[in-house]
């Protein structure tokens, strides 16, 4: 069964391009660490809640854009070698392809999926 790592952030909205930038040639990295399919999605209609939301959730300024990512790996197993293979990739410290946004305030998680059509 395949595994899910999922990130929601607040970015820039100025920085977009780099933050397109940033993510392709990190897609390319996860891929080699054994990702089956990273996607990096960019708000588009994504409310502020009343009392919770993906904005809240990210403490998303009016001058940036809600993000939303996930990857598919083809196990839990494999994640977690390639999550650690990937952090010690040169390709990725943050002299190399430094995050264009705040990834403190970055939320995260892995997920095992129980419905997949």
């Amino acid at each position: 069964m395949t595994y899910v790592d999922g990130f929601v952030a607040a970015v820039p909205t100025a920085n977009r391009e780099k933050f397109k930038k940033h993510a392709e040639e990190a897609a390319e990295v996860f891929k080699e660490k054994g990702a089956l399919k990273v996607v990096e999605c960019w708000g588009d209609d994504v409310p502020e809640g009343q009392v919770t939301s993906l904005p809240m959730a990210v403490k998303c300024k009016p001058d940036e854009t809600v993000v939303f990512s996930w990857i598919i790996w083809p196990s839990r197993e494999i994640r977690d070698a390639g999550m650690k293979a990937l952090m010690s990739d040169p390709r990725m410290q943050p002299d190399k392809n430094p995050m264009p946004f705040d990834g403190k305030r970055m939320i995260f998680g892995g997920f095992v999926p129980i419905v997949e059509k």
